[in-house]
């Protein structure tokens, strides 16, 4: 197929454009596209102009502003006039549980829910709904856990605080080091009080960070309010004990034998400390938690799954609009 979506988010767009079809991805003045990523040739820096007469097959829409974008773009209306697909990445805000998805009202495209907690916890009123869990590009069995440090991966953790546990790091930043990788976390140190305990590690490319990550003694993952974090699944792939909260999904992905996982911090910070001072144990429970990641959250599942899914709505608009004749 040939299928329209825009790059919004690197790490699960680096799974779902592994897949045996074409991706056109808008690309203007160097934005959007593939944006450096390495990615296979069928993921197509598009320019938007040229798309109005391109072979589209399918829409994969992952935020609302895509709508009106698609129909500007192609002279089409997601929908009405070309299958598409909502890829739901976030969980609810506001009123939970009773937020109603924005496309509730709409029975003509599909929404993908990333997690079975997401589908759960929105009201997706009449709009179909499908669960796709997450398929990870396997970066192999890199763990060494060579570093008694704790690695975590968090985007903004400074501005979002409280939705991605940035309060809970000083309490395992008494156990050991605590590296933190992602985007806008040069201040967290400092804001924490902790500048020589909580250290920034930089927005490394994946490779760099799977690297880095996998020389740390265990993962952390102390964020209370999100799907799934890709860099969680990536942890257990590279096989790394996860200290985990939890909470929405990750109760679903990582049994404790892969680490820990609690809402009672006390009791995470304590399986750390376990996981420190005896690297073998922290490597069997790695073992673990890789072996999980494979059979749960590996990408020919995932691909398969997308396949499916694209497949069905393609053949359910054409039935939509046999009716409508």
């Amino acid at each position: 197929m040939n299928i329209l979506v825009w790059h919004v988010h690197g790490g699960w767009m680096s799974s779902f454009v592994q897949g045996a079809h074409r991706y056109l991805l808008p690309a203007k003045a160097g934005e959007g596209g593939r944006s450096g990523y390495d990615w296979p040739d069928a993921a197509e820096d598009t320019a938007p102009e040229s798309l109005r007469d391109a072979d589209v097959d399918i829409v994969v829409l992952q935020r609302l502003e895509e709508l009106a974008l698609t129909a500007e773009l192609l002279g089409r209306e997601p929908g009405r006039d070309i299958p598409a697909v909502f890829v739901e990445h976030n969980t609810p805000k506001g009123d939970v549980p009773s937020s109603v998805h924005p496309l509730a009202d709409r029975s003509d495209i599909p929404v993908v829910h990333v997690t079975h907690f997401n589908d759960l916890f929105w009201d997706s009123g009449r709009a179909p709904t499908v669960v796709i869990e997450h398929g990870i590009v396997d970066p192999g069995p890199l763990y060494t856990g060579e570093l008694a440090h704790l690695g975590v991966v968090i985007n903004e953790p400074v501005r979002r605080w409280r939705v991605t546990g940035t309060d809970l790091i000083p309490a395992f930043a008494q156990v050991a080091p605590v590296d933190v990788f992602g985007i806008a976390g040069a201040e967290l140190g400092d804001r924490l009080g902790l500048p020589d305990r909580v250290v920034h590690g930089g927005d490394l490319r994946p490779d760099q960070l799977h690297a880095a990550l996998a020389a740390r003694r265990a993962y952390l993952h102390p964020i209370r309010w999100t799907s799934l974090g890709l860099s969680l699944l990536e942890a257990m792939h590279l096989g790394m004990p996860v200290i985990t909260l939890a909470t929405t999904e990750a109760i679903r992905a990582v049994p404790p034998e892969a680490g820990a996982i609690s809402t009672d911090v006390t009791e995470l910070v304590a399986a750390a400390r376990q996981l420190l001072d005896d690297p073998d144990e922290a490597r069997r429970r790695g073992a673990v938690a890789r072996e999980v990641a494979l059979e749960c959250y590996g990408l020919e599942r995932f691909l398969r799954r997308w396949d499916e899914v694209l497949e069905d709505e393609v053949a359910a608009f054409s039935r939509r609009q046999r009716q409508r004749v």
